[in-house]
């Protein structure tokens, strides 16, 4: 787990427009290193974002994230994880629901690669809602494509919009897949809403070879709750009206 430069330059993008209140928190405890191909990139990340100071500012000794976030102006960054063997502060196994004292404390959660190692997905998703305080955001790079092998799971975008749109009703603010190396060129492929069409999103030859993240930001809203029931967008539209949805007979199920 780590940031590395296509991270980098998210939260740049971030620390421009969003300051989170409280307490902030990373799953994991992530390292932050210099990629040395890109190493003039990182300066002009920061100076395209308004960030003050070179990139060798943002390192510590240690090789953790911690000074890098602060700098960023996300605050003073806890972290959780399965064991203290990284030096993570609050001890926590997201497969297990999280201890109510933590629930609604964060203004700011980030996860660069820590969910896809969990095998109760949608637990550690229900942690991180609990967690968010109200006007929080959640900030989610996790592998989508390229990454067997790595974690027990690859994601797809389908997830974070009918889990935290739909399911959660929270505010999706950015859904992307980001190249893990930016070469020749940053590809960014934007993943809008299938529910807006009522049919899966046509992918096919538009994902970039090589490892892709899913990078996602989403927002707690006042209102938002979490739902008893997930489907998936476009089998919802072909159920709507259908007065034997739900039923489990194997004709009605389509593979």
């Amino acid at each position: 787990m780590g940031v590395d430069y296509v991270l980098f330059e998210r939260l740049c993008a971030l620390s421009a427009r969003f300051r989170p209140e409280g307490r902030t928190l990373m799953l994991g405890r992530h390292g932050f290193a210099i990629q040395g191909q890109f190493a003039r990139r990182y300066d002009r990340a920061m100076k395209r974002h308004g960030i003050e100071g070179t990139r060798f500012d943002l390192l510590q000794d240690d090789g953790y994230c911690e000074r890098l976030m602060q700098r960023l102006g996300f605050g003073a960054m806890e972290a959780m994880d399965f064991s203290d063997y990284e030096g993570a502060g609050i001890i926590h196994d997201l497969n297990r629901p999280v201890p109510e004292a933590l629930h609604g404390q964060f203004g700011l959660i980030f996860d660069g690669g820590t969910i896809e190692h969990v095998f109760d997905v949608p637990q550690a998703l229900r942690n991180v809602f609990h967690m968010l305080r109200p006007g929080g955001l959640f900030v989610s790079a996790n592998g989508m494509n390229g990454w067997t092998g790595h974690g027990i799971y690859q994601f797809n975008p389908e997830l974070v919009w009918t889990f935290w749109g739909r399911t959660a009703g929270c505010r999706v603010h950015d859904c992307r897949g980001i190249k893990k190396v930016p070469v020749p060129d940053d590809h960014h492929i934007a993943f809008p809403d299938p529910a807006e069409t009522g049919r899966r999103l046509r992918l096919k030859g538009k994902v970039p070879e090589g490892r892709v993240y899913l990078y996602y930001e989403v927002e707690r809203l006042p209102g938002s709750a979490l739902g008893s029931t997930m489907l998936q967008s476009d089998y919802e539209t072909k159920w709507a009206g259908n007065t034997n949805a739900g039923a489990t007979r194997l004709d009605q199920q389509e593979v």
